[in-house]
């Protein structure tokens, strides 16, 4: 696969992601955000499964124990990430909460200095200082105007860098994109059914009421973006994947324009603007640092 080939597979699962925030939003009207994240990826997971099968097969060796816990960790993390999206969904709107997961791009380069201690480029600062602003715009020009469902979108995005992180190097290192893929579906769908069974009431007629957005969420968002997202994650470097994945923010204003008649004010759109263009220098500068780089160091 191209790397051309591959940012368009990181694009086509940001637009199903996008699509995404609209089917877990009016799934809310009905269903708990546990029992709905654990049936999403419980679906995932069994829709993956013989995909994972086939893998092992051909790759004629099973997953090392050092595998499993890796792939278990990069589930925890997608658990923490995607049920703290979803109970944010409840209290606050799917354009804020599309743009305000797109923080992941600002933590990404965060997290790599917290766990493998790379210290990450200058412009990451600068940036954050961007999406602060675009953040303040966003709620309306007053930060006590952010919602609670706002606050976890911001942790969310948090868990988001910790799952994206993690899966790039569990994925660079097993070589088993849909292994790791059903191993996390799995973690994350038994333990918020767990929680769901704990504090949620079982409401067989509301799951079938928004059977639709979990049957979307489970197969297309799911199953088949995050094994799209691992995949396009092989043949790209670490900066385009973030770029064309962090362009779900877009489409989840779109689609939540479009089949939520949801609206914005003026300075809202200022703030998403900014937003995006943090991401873009956060992702883009280093890129065409380290090329101009290399290209200096190659005529010397």
């Amino acid at each position: 696969m191209s790397r051309i080939q591959a940012n368009l597979v990181l694009l086509l699962a940001a637009a199903i992601w996008g699509g995404g925030f609209v089917a877990q939003s009016t799934a809310m009207e009905s269903i708990g955000p546990f029992w709905f994240v654990g049936l999403r990826f419980a679906i995932a997971a069994l829709a993956v499964l013989p995909f994972a099968l086939m893998e092992t097969r051909r790759l004629n060796a099973k997953p090392t124990v050092a595998e499993y816990r890796a792939f278990g960790l990069v589930g925890l993390a997608l658990f923490l990430g995607a049920t703290t999206q979803q109970v944010g969904l409840l209290t606050t709107t799917v354009t804020n909460s599309s743009f305000l997961t797109a923080l992941y791009v600002i933590f990404v380069p965060v997290i790599a200095v917290l766990i493998y201690r790379r210290h990450p480029h200058w412009i990451v600062w600068p940036g954050a200082i961007m999406m602060l602003i675009g953040i303040f715009l966003l709620s309306g020009g007053a930060f006590t105007s952010l919602t609670t469902g706002d606050f976890l979108s911001i942790t969310c995005a948090f868990f988001w860098a910790i799952q994206i992180t993690l899966a790039g190097r569990a994925v660079m290192k097993s070589n088993r994109p849909l292994a790791l893929s059903c191993v996390q579906f799995s973690v994350c769908a038994i333990l918020s059914m767990a929680i769901g069974a704990g504090f949620e009431p079982i409401d067989y007629q509301a799951i079938a009421s928004s059977i639709t957005e979990i049957l979307y969420v489970g197969l297309v968002s799911s199953g088949l973006a995050f094994v799209l997202q691992v995949i396009g994650q092989r043949y790209t470097t670490a900066p385009q994947a973030a770029i064309f994945l962090s362009s779900e923010a877009l489409f989840g204003a779109v689609f939540a324009a479009i089949f939520l008649q949801e609206t914005i004010a003026g300075a809202g759109y200022i703030g998403c603007a900014i937003i995006f263009s943090a991401i873009l220098l956060v992702e883009l500068v280093p890129e065409l640092t380290k090329r101009r780089q290399r290209k200096i160091a190659s005529a010397l």
